[in-house]
């Protein structure tokens, strides 16, 4: 029998694939951090580990590192599960030695399953007739009645996990109010990494069962609330703005994000307006971790000629540019047909983010401060790229 260890923290995606696991005949043991699944490791001999890259105590890649400096290890195959939005760290992970890196918020219980039998063969627990050599097999399930159970173990996950959605958005609300009303430095790290922990366990619940759009918000979410965690210096008002508009977006997204028809992840198109060329590849960077598609322009005339031609379903625009400001191509913008309803974020220097975001924003959404952390920006673009799409037409 085939054995695999699960070292994951968050216990409702350990149970998931346990049970997932277990019933197709592996045998599986579970640790909830890495110190524990390493000690584990020795005694259960697993022929596969399976971990998160983010993890208590210390992170999934010091695990693999530690489980690639021991000989009888060497080969073990790593399953890594992680955020499709934290590059580095999974750059890492490939350094240190893992097998295989699967996102967290798009993979299956199903998907799982096929990867683990790619990896490491079938479970190997084949009974055996009660007397003689002779060796037997089960009748084979028929593959329909297998794609039933998976169709029905996953609408009940769904279900479940939908129906906790109105206590879940409270809890966030909560956290929230208590980032905002925090005054010392320490007690808004604690809230920070207290949020940053229940929209990591978001995330990766929203993954299991598939509802995609809650799993692509939450996952840039938990990515921008880690960088703040470990760079407090990066905490301003600009980036904090942003932390309350992604759980009010949240609470829009638990409502129109969950029906089976609103699974897909749109095609966008997005504009970007800067004749600042470092700070135009900044923001197209930005967008293309979030698999957005851009085009970006230097020059707000041809961008004025370019809206005039074509839809887009987001715009940037810099403030301060010559010949024409943001402020003044966004009011020309929206004198156009397609252009009406189009969601526009100025980006603006930080020393002047706060009296321009308390003054008239020439029909903008939005701002985001100079200089920006790329995931601050990419949530921003999930946010309005994202409400665009389920948003009725009016």
């Amino acid at each position: 029998m085939k054995k695999i260890l699960i070292i994951e923290d968050d216990p409702i995606i350990t149970n998931v694939y346990r049970n997932k696991l277990t019933v197709e005949g592996y045998q599986v043991e579970t640790a909830a951090d890495g110190e524990t699944g390493l000690k584990l490791m020795h005694t259960f001999q697993p022929d596969a580990m399976v971990l998160d890259l983010m993890l208590p105590k210390m992170s999934g890649v010091e695990v693999i590192k530690q489980v690639r400096g021991e000989p009888e290890f060497s080969k073990l195959p790593i399953v890594v599960f992680s955020n499709i939005y934290l590059n580095n760290m999974i750059q890492e992970a490939w350094k240190a030695g893992a097998t295989k890196c699967l996102s967290k918020t798009s993979c299956t219980p199903k998907e799982f399953l096929d990867m683990i039998r790619q990896t490491v063969g079938d479970s190997g627990a084949v009974p055996r007739a009660s007397s003689g050599n002779t060796k037997f097999r089960k009748k084979p399930i028929p593959s329909t009645l297998t794609a039933a159970a998976d169709s029905e173990f996953n609408n009940d996950l769904r279900k479940s996990f939908v129906d906790s959605l109105p206590a879940t958005l409270a809890t966030l609300r909560a956290d929230l109010k208590n980032l905002t009303k925090a005054d010392r430095e320490a007690d808004q790290l604690a809230q920070i990494h207290q949020l940053y922990r229940r929209i990591r366990a978001l995330s990766g619940n929203a993954g299991i069962v598939n509802l995609v759009q809650i799993a692509q918000m939450s996952g840039a979410f938990e990515a921008l609330l880690k960088e703040l965690y470990e760079k407090p210096q990066n905490i301003n008002p600009s980036t904090l703005r942003t932390v309350v508009a992604s759980v009010d977006f949240l609470g829009f997204l638990f409502e129109r994000g969950v029906a089976p028809d609103k699974q897909e992840l749109s095609v966008s198109n997005i504009l970007v307006v800067d004749d600042e060329p470092i700070s135009r590849r900044a923001v197209v960077y930005a967008l293309e971790k979030a698999y957005l598609k851009c085009v970006n322009v230097e020059d707000p005339k041809i961008a004025l000629n370019m809206l005039t031609e074509n839809p887009f379903d987001l715009v940037f625009l810099d403030v301060d540019m010559p010949g024409m400001t943001g402020f003044e191509l966004c009011t020309k913008l929206r004198a156009l047909p397609l252009h009406k309803k189009t969601p526009v974020v100025f980006v603006t220097n930080l020393s002047d983010f706060n009296s321009r975001t308390s003054s008239m924003m020439a029909g903008g959404n939005d701002f985001i401060a100079k200089p920006f952390l790329f995931i601050e920006l990419t949530v921003k673009a999930i946010i309005h790229v994202l409400r665009g799409k389920l948003q009725p037409a009016k």
